[in-house]
C-alpha cells in the first residue's frame, strides 16, 4: 500500500459519499479501531522488557504493538495529522489495557458487542445510504488501516485544515463516484437487455 496521501484518502472517499455513512462510520470506526485493540491486549508481552522500559498500561502486548503500527503509518502518510492522533490511539490502548486488566472478560464481552454492533451498523450505512459495497470488498488491508485515518482526515477537515486538499478530494470524489454510478447504470441495462433478448428467443 503507497502512503500516497491524497490517493489513499481518494480511493476510501470513494466509498464514503453520502453524509448519513459517513456519519455512521465517523462514530463506528473509533468504536472498531479500539475495541480490535482491547482484543489484542488479552495478550502476554510480545517482547521481553525491563521493568524500568514498561509505560504504565501499555505493555508490549498485541494491542499495544498493533496501535504503534498504526501510528506510524498515519505519521508517515500525515505527519501533522498522524501526529495529534497518534497520543490520542496510544490514551485509548492504555485505557483498554486498564479495562483488561480491571474487568477481565467482562470488557472483552463489552468490547464485542460494540464491535459487532460497529460492523452491522457500517454495513446498513453502505446498503441502505450508500448504495454501495465497502471499500474492504475490493481491498480488505488497505480500507482497515485507511478507516480510522479517513475519519480522523474528516474531523481535521470540518475543523477547517488543509481547505486546499479537502477542495481537490471533494472534486476529485465526486468524479469517481459518478464513473461508479454510471458504470452501474450500464451494467443493470446490459442485464436488463439480456433478460429481454432471453425472452424473445
Amino acid at each position: 500500500m503507497a502512503l500516497n496521501l491524497e490517493k489513499q484518502l481518494l480511493f476510501y472517499g470513494s466509498y464514503h459519499d453520502n453524509p448519513i455513512n459517513v456519519a455512521i462510520h465517523m462514530l463506528c470506526v473509533p468504536t472498531i479501531l479500539i475495541t480490535g485493540f482491547l482484543f489484542g491486549t488479552n495478550t502476554p508481552p510480545l517482547v521481553p522488557m525491563p521493568d524500568w522500559l514498561v509505560i504504565p498500561n501499555l505493555p508490549s502486548n498485541l494491542g499495544t504493538v498493533a496501535c504503534l503500527a498504526y501510528a506510524t503509518l498515519y505519521i508517515l502518510m500525515e505527519p501533522v495529522a498522524g501526529g495529534i492522533l497518534a497520543p490520542l490511539m496510544l490514551a485509548g490502548t492504555a485505557y483498554a489495557n486498564h479495562l483488561t486488566s480491571t474487568y477481565g472478560q467482562t470488557a472483552n464481552y463489552w468490547a464485542l458487542g460494540l464491535h459487532v454492533t460497529s460492523w452491522i451498523a457500517q454495513f446498513v450505512g453502505h446498503g441502505w445510504f450508500e448504495g454501495r459495497a465497502p471499500a474492504l470488498m475490493d481491498n480488505l488491508v488497505q480500507a482497515c488501516f485507511l478507516a480510522p485515518f479517513f475519519v480522523w482526515m474528516e474531523i481535521l477537515f470540518l475543523l477547517g485544515y488543509r481547505p486546499e486538499l479537502k477542495s481537490r478530494l471533494d472534486k476529485a470524489v465526486e468524479k469517481e463516484v459518478q464513473r461508479f454510478r454510471q458504470s452501474k447504470i450500464q451494467t443493470n441495462g446490459a442485464i436488463q437487455n439480456g433478460k429481454a433478448n432471453g425472452k424473445a428467443v
